[in-house]
Protein backbone atom coordinates (compact mmCIF):
# COMPACT_ATOMS: atom_id res chain seq x y z
CA UNK A 1 0.00 0.00 0.00
CA UNK A 2 1.30 3.44 -0.88
CA UNK A 3 1.34 6.41 1.45
CA UNK A 4 -0.64 8.79 -0.75
CA UNK A 5 -0.03 11.77 1.52
CA UNK A 6 3.32 13.55 1.33
CA UNK A 7 4.56 13.57 4.88
CA UNK A 8 7.91 13.06 6.54
CA UNK A 9 6.75 11.09 9.59
CA UNK A 10 7.70 13.91 11.92
CA UNK A 11 7.21 12.59 15.44
CA UNK A 12 5.81 15.93 16.53
CA UNK A 13 2.78 15.21 14.31
CA UNK A 14 2.30 11.44 14.50
CA UNK A 15 -0.25 9.63 16.63
CA UNK A 16 -3.29 10.96 18.44
CA UNK A 17 -3.47 14.12 20.52
CA UNK A 18 -1.24 12.68 23.24
CA UNK A 19 0.30 9.76 21.33
CA UNK A 20 -1.22 7.27 23.75
CA UNK A 21 -0.43 6.50 27.38
CA UNK A 22 0.72 3.76 29.72
CA UNK A 23 -1.72 1.84 31.90
CA UNK A 24 -0.58 -0.97 34.15
CA UNK A 25 2.76 -1.38 32.39
CA UNK A 26 1.12 -1.57 28.94
CA UNK A 27 1.47 1.50 26.72
CA UNK A 28 -1.82 2.10 24.89
CA UNK A 29 -1.46 3.56 21.40
CA UNK A 30 -4.45 5.02 19.57
CA UNK A 31 -4.49 5.42 15.77
CA UNK A 32 -5.28 8.37 13.57
CA UNK A 33 -7.55 8.22 10.52
CA UNK A 34 -5.85 8.70 7.15
CA UNK A 35 -7.81 8.87 3.84
CA UNK A 36 -5.99 7.15 0.99
CA UNK A 37 -6.98 9.79 -1.56
CA UNK A 38 -9.90 10.75 -3.76
CA UNK A 39 -13.51 11.77 -3.02
CA UNK A 40 -14.46 8.16 -2.22
CA UNK A 41 -11.30 7.54 -0.23
CA UNK A 42 -10.85 4.38 1.76
CA UNK A 43 -9.86 5.50 5.25
CA UNK A 44 -7.24 3.58 7.21
CA UNK A 45 -6.36 3.72 10.89
CA UNK A 46 -2.63 4.38 11.18
CA UNK A 47 -1.30 2.86 14.41
CA UNK A 48 2.43 3.05 13.66
CA UNK A 49 4.41 5.24 13.66
CA UNK A 50 3.42 7.13 16.79
CA UNK A 51 4.99 10.10 18.49
CA UNK A 52 5.79 8.01 21.54
CA UNK A 53 6.50 4.73 19.74
CA UNK A 54 7.84 4.97 16.16
CA UNK A 55 8.78 1.29 15.94
CA UNK A 56 8.03 -2.05 17.59
CA UNK A 57 11.00 -4.23 16.80
CA UNK A 58 11.62 -3.50 13.13
CA UNK A 59 7.87 -2.95 12.52
CA UNK A 60 7.80 0.69 11.40
CA UNK A 61 4.33 1.12 9.89
CA UNK A 62 0.87 -0.32 10.51
CA UNK A 63 -2.34 0.57 8.67
CA UNK A 64 -5.52 -1.12 9.89
CA UNK A 65 -8.49 -0.81 7.54
CA UNK A 66 -12.07 -1.98 7.18
CA UNK A 67 -14.56 -3.45 7.27
CA UNK A 68 -14.73 -1.34 4.10
CA UNK A 69 -17.80 -1.49 1.84
CA UNK A 70 -16.18 -1.59 -1.59
CA UNK A 71 -19.44 -0.61 -3.33
CA UNK A 72 -19.33 2.68 -1.41
CA UNK A 73 -15.61 3.50 -1.39
CA UNK A 74 -14.35 1.78 -4.52
CA UNK A 75 -11.98 -0.37 -2.46
CA UNK A 76 -8.24 -0.41 -2.85
CA UNK A 77 -6.89 1.01 -6.12
CA UNK A 78 -3.18 1.75 -5.73
CA UNK A 79 -1.27 2.24 -8.99
CA UNK A 80 2.41 1.23 -9.36
CA UNK A 81 4.56 2.94 -6.74
CA UNK A 82 8.08 2.40 -5.36
CA UNK A 83 9.60 1.13 -2.11
CA UNK A 84 13.12 1.09 -0.68
CA UNK A 85 14.71 -0.16 2.53
CA UNK A 86 11.75 -2.20 3.79
CA UNK A 87 9.57 -5.29 3.54
CA UNK A 88 5.80 -4.98 3.08
CA UNK A 89 3.52 -7.46 4.85
CA UNK A 90 -0.06 -7.83 3.58
CA UNK A 91 -2.59 -9.67 5.80
CA UNK A 92 -6.34 -9.76 5.17
CA UNK A 93 -9.36 -10.63 7.30
CA UNK A 94 -11.79 -10.39 4.38
CA UNK A 95 -11.73 -9.50 0.68
CA UNK A 96 -9.12 -10.12 -1.98
CA UNK A 97 -6.31 -7.94 -3.42
CA UNK A 98 -4.44 -8.44 -6.69
CA UNK A 99 -0.70 -7.78 -6.36
CA UNK A 100 1.71 -7.17 -9.24
CA UNK A 101 5.34 -6.13 -8.88
CA UNK A 102 8.47 -5.39 -10.91
CA UNK A 103 9.85 -8.86 -10.20
CA UNK A 104 7.03 -10.19 -12.39
CA UNK A 105 5.09 -11.53 -9.39
CA UNK A 106 1.33 -11.72 -9.89
CA UNK A 107 -0.45 -12.93 -6.76
CA UNK A 108 -3.70 -12.66 -4.86
CA UNK A 109 -3.81 -11.62 -1.22
CA UNK A 110 -6.51 -13.59 0.59
CA UNK A 111 -7.57 -13.92 4.24
CA UNK A 112 -5.16 -16.03 6.26
CA UNK A 113 -2.43 -15.88 3.60
CA UNK A 114 0.79 -13.90 3.89
CA UNK A 115 2.21 -11.84 1.03
CA UNK A 116 5.66 -10.47 1.89
CA UNK A 117 7.54 -8.25 -0.54
CA UNK A 118 11.14 -7.16 0.00
CA UNK A 119 11.90 -3.73 -1.41
CA UNK A 120 15.58 -3.61 -0.50
CA UNK A 121 17.42 -1.41 -3.00
CA UNK A 122 14.22 -0.80 -4.92
CA UNK A 123 10.97 -2.36 -6.14
CA UNK A 124 7.62 -1.16 -7.45
CA UNK A 125 4.18 -2.77 -7.20
CA UNK A 126 0.44 -2.20 -7.54
CA UNK A 127 -2.51 -3.28 -5.39
CA UNK A 128 -6.14 -3.48 -6.51
CA UNK A 129 -9.05 -5.11 -4.70
CA UNK A 130 -10.67 -7.64 -7.03
CA UNK A 131 -14.21 -7.76 -8.40
CA UNK A 132 -14.96 -10.62 -6.01
CA UNK A 133 -14.46 -8.31 -3.03
CA UNK A 134 -17.50 -6.85 -1.30
CA UNK A 135 -15.90 -6.05 2.08
CA UNK A 136 -12.20 -5.23 2.41
CA UNK A 137 -10.68 -5.65 5.87
CA UNK A 138 -7.10 -6.21 7.01
CA UNK A 139 -3.73 -4.74 7.90
CA UNK A 140 -0.81 -3.45 5.85
CA UNK A 141 2.51 -3.56 7.70
CA UNK A 142 6.05 -2.44 6.94
CA UNK A 143 9.32 -3.76 8.34
CA UNK A 144 12.48 -1.61 8.29
CA UNK A 145 15.55 -3.41 6.94
CA UNK A 146 18.79 -3.14 8.95
CA UNK A 147 21.72 -1.30 7.41
CA UNK A 148 23.56 -4.44 6.30
CA UNK A 149 20.52 -5.64 4.32
CA UNK A 150 18.70 -2.49 3.23
CA UNK A 151 20.09 -2.67 -0.32
CA UNK A 152 19.28 -6.38 -0.70
CA UNK A 153 17.71 -7.65 -3.93
CA UNK A 154 13.96 -7.35 -4.41
CA UNK A 155 11.97 -10.46 -3.49
CA UNK A 156 8.42 -11.76 -3.02
CA UNK A 157 7.12 -14.60 -0.85
CA UNK A 158 3.68 -16.14 -0.33
CA UNK A 159 2.91 -18.35 2.68
CA UNK A 160 -0.25 -19.93 4.09
CA UNK A 161 0.26 -20.69 7.80
CA UNK A 162 -1.46 -23.67 9.36
CA UNK A 163 -3.69 -22.55 12.24
CA UNK A 164 -2.76 -23.63 15.77
CA UNK A 165 -5.92 -24.34 17.76
CA UNK A 166 -6.05 -24.32 21.54
CA UNK A 167 -9.03 -24.29 23.85
CA UNK A 168 -10.78 -21.04 23.07
CA UNK A 169 -8.23 -19.64 20.63
CA UNK A 170 -6.84 -19.95 17.10
CA UNK A 171 -3.37 -18.68 16.14
CA UNK A 172 -1.91 -18.12 12.65
CA UNK A 173 1.81 -17.35 12.75
CA UNK A 174 2.81 -15.60 9.54
CA UNK A 175 6.28 -14.49 10.65
CA UNK A 176 8.59 -15.82 13.33
CA UNK A 177 7.68 -18.40 15.95
CA UNK A 178 4.86 -18.70 18.50
CA UNK A 179 2.89 -21.49 20.18
CA UNK A 180 5.02 -24.17 18.49
CA UNK A 181 4.36 -22.81 14.99
CA UNK A 182 7.31 -21.55 12.92
CA UNK A 183 6.99 -19.50 9.73
CA UNK A 184 9.49 -20.44 6.99
CA UNK A 185 9.50 -16.90 5.57
CA UNK A 186 12.83 -15.09 5.93
CA UNK A 187 13.17 -11.85 7.85
CA UNK A 188 16.32 -9.78 8.33
CA UNK A 189 15.86 -9.12 12.06
CA UNK A 190 14.15 -11.35 14.66
CA UNK A 191 10.39 -10.76 14.20
CA UNK A 192 7.01 -12.10 15.19
CA UNK A 193 3.70 -11.64 13.37
CA UNK A 194 0.55 -13.61 14.22
CA UNK A 195 -3.22 -13.34 14.02
CA UNK A 196 -4.86 -14.49 17.27
CA UNK A 197 -8.61 -15.05 17.54
CA UNK A 198 -10.13 -15.59 20.98
CA UNK A 199 -13.53 -17.12 21.67
CA UNK A 200 -16.05 -15.34 23.92
CA UNK A 201 -14.47 -14.68 27.33
CA UNK A 202 -11.55 -16.94 26.46
CA UNK A 203 -8.09 -16.48 27.99
CA UNK A 204 -4.73 -17.40 26.52
CA UNK A 205 -1.22 -17.22 27.98
CA UNK A 206 1.61 -17.29 25.44
CA UNK A 207 5.28 -17.91 26.11
CA UNK A 208 7.22 -15.18 24.28
CA UNK A 209 10.87 -14.30 23.69
CA UNK A 210 11.99 -11.98 26.52
CA UNK A 211 14.35 -10.18 24.12
CA UNK A 212 11.34 -8.96 22.14
CA UNK A 213 9.10 -5.94 22.53
CA UNK A 214 5.51 -6.64 21.51
CA UNK A 215 2.48 -4.80 20.20
CA UNK A 216 -1.05 -6.23 20.25
CA UNK A 217 -3.41 -4.60 17.73
CA UNK A 218 -7.10 -5.25 18.44
CA UNK A 219 -9.31 -5.63 15.38
CA UNK A 220 -12.56 -6.51 17.10
CA UNK A 221 -13.68 -7.15 20.67
CA UNK A 222 -12.31 -5.82 23.95
CA UNK A 223 -9.12 -7.65 24.88
CA UNK A 224 -7.26 -7.48 28.18
CA UNK A 225 -3.49 -7.64 27.67
CA UNK A 226 -1.60 -8.41 30.88
CA UNK A 227 -4.22 -6.54 32.91
CA UNK A 228 -4.90 -3.62 30.53
CA UNK A 229 -8.10 -3.53 28.44
CA UNK A 230 -7.60 -2.62 24.77
CA UNK A 231 -10.53 -1.46 22.64
CA UNK A 232 -10.90 -2.05 18.87
CA UNK A 233 -8.20 -0.25 16.82
CA UNK A 234 -5.99 0.31 19.86
CA UNK A 235 -2.52 -1.20 20.12
CA UNK A 236 -1.00 -2.25 23.44
CA UNK A 237 2.78 -2.10 23.75
CA UNK A 238 4.80 -4.34 26.11
CA UNK A 239 8.53 -3.72 26.40
CA UNK A 240 11.32 -6.33 26.43
CA UNK A 241 11.69 -8.63 29.42
CA UNK A 242 8.30 -10.34 29.32
CA UNK A 243 8.43 -14.14 29.17
CA UNK A 244 4.67 -14.53 28.83
CA UNK A 245 1.74 -12.47 27.61
CA UNK A 246 -1.81 -13.14 28.79
CA UNK A 247 -4.74 -12.20 26.56
CA UNK A 248 -8.37 -12.34 27.68
CA UNK A 249 -11.41 -11.61 25.54
CA UNK A 250 -13.74 -9.44 27.62
CA UNK A 251 -16.47 -9.73 24.97
CA UNK A 252 -19.41 -12.08 24.42
CA UNK A 253 -18.35 -12.37 20.74
CA UNK A 254 -15.07 -13.65 19.25
CA UNK A 255 -12.20 -11.16 19.43
CA UNK A 256 -9.50 -10.82 16.78
CA UNK A 257 -6.01 -9.40 17.28
CA UNK A 258 -2.66 -9.16 15.52
CA UNK A 259 0.45 -9.67 17.65
CA UNK A 260 3.66 -8.03 16.43
CA UNK A 261 7.06 -8.39 18.03
CA UNK A 262 10.78 -8.18 17.54
CA UNK A 263 14.08 -7.24 19.12
CA UNK A 264 14.37 -3.46 19.55
CA UNK A 265 15.56 -1.82 16.33
CA UNK A 266 18.47 0.36 17.42
CA UNK A 267 19.23 2.11 14.11
CA UNK A 268 17.93 5.53 13.18
CA UNK A 269 15.80 5.67 10.04
CA UNK A 270 14.11 8.29 7.90
CA UNK A 271 10.73 7.46 6.40
CA UNK A 272 9.07 9.58 3.72
CA UNK A 273 6.33 8.56 1.28
CA UNK A 274 7.19 4.93 0.45
CA UNK A 275 10.91 5.10 1.16
CA UNK A 276 12.90 4.07 4.22
CA UNK A 277 16.48 5.36 4.35
CA UNK A 278 19.07 6.62 6.81
CA UNK A 279 19.25 10.30 5.94
CA UNK A 280 17.64 13.05 3.89
CA UNK A 281 19.91 12.41 0.90
CA UNK A 282 18.75 8.78 0.67
CA UNK A 283 15.18 10.00 0.23
CA UNK A 284 16.07 12.71 -2.29
CA UNK A 285 18.01 10.20 -4.38
CA UNK A 286 15.25 7.55 -4.33
CA UNK A 287 12.57 10.08 -5.22
CA UNK A 288 14.57 11.44 -8.15
CA UNK A 289 15.30 7.96 -9.51
CA UNK A 290 11.59 7.09 -9.34
CA UNK A 291 10.65 10.27 -11.17
CA UNK A 292 13.36 9.59 -13.79
CA UNK A 293 12.06 6.06 -14.46
CA UNK A 294 15.29 4.50 -13.22
CA UNK A 295 15.88 0.75 -13.54
CA UNK A 296 16.27 0.77 -9.76
CA UNK A 297 12.52 0.16 -9.38
CA UNK A 298 11.76 -1.86 -12.51
CA UNK A 299 8.40 -1.93 -14.29
CA UNK A 300 5.08 -3.41 -13.17
CA UNK A 301 3.74 -5.34 -16.16
CA UNK A 302 0.02 -5.97 -16.69
CA UNK A 303 -1.30 -3.18 -14.47
CA UNK A 304 -3.95 -1.04 -16.23
CA UNK A 305 -3.03 2.11 -14.27
CA UNK A 306 -0.08 4.44 -14.78
CA UNK A 307 2.62 5.03 -12.20
CA UNK A 308 1.98 7.18 -9.14
CA UNK A 309 4.08 10.35 -9.25
CA UNK A 310 6.16 11.13 -6.18
CA UNK A 311 4.88 14.02 -4.08
CA UNK A 312 6.99 17.15 -3.66
CA UNK A 313 9.73 16.99 -1.07
CA UNK A 314 9.24 19.02 2.11
CA UNK A 315 10.93 22.39 2.30
CA UNK A 316 13.08 21.13 5.18
CA UNK A 317 15.57 18.41 6.00
CA UNK A 318 13.93 15.07 6.77
CA UNK A 319 15.06 14.10 10.25
CA UNK A 320 16.05 10.63 11.45
CA UNK A 321 13.92 9.01 14.12
CA UNK A 322 14.25 6.19 16.59
CA UNK A 323 12.39 4.92 19.62
CA UNK A 324 12.82 6.76 22.92
CA UNK A 325 15.37 5.29 25.37
CA UNK A 326 14.09 2.23 27.20
CA UNK A 327 13.23 2.80 30.83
Amino acid sequence: MSRTEAETVDMAREGGPDGGGARGGIEVLTPRDVPLGGPRAMTVRRTLPQRSRPLIGAWCFADHYGPDDVARTGGMRVAPHPHTGLQTVSWLFSGEIEHRDSLGSHALVRPGELNLMTGGHGISHSEFSTGRTTVLHGVQLWVALPEEHRHTARDFRHHVPEPVRTEGAEIRVFLGELAGSVSPVRTFTPLLGAEITLGPYASLTLAVDPRFEHGLLVDRGDVRLSGTVLRPAQLGYAGPGERALTLRNESAEPARTVLLGGTPFEEEIVMWWNFVGRDHDDIVRARQEWEDGSDRFGVVEGCPAGRLPAPALPNATIRPRRNPPRR
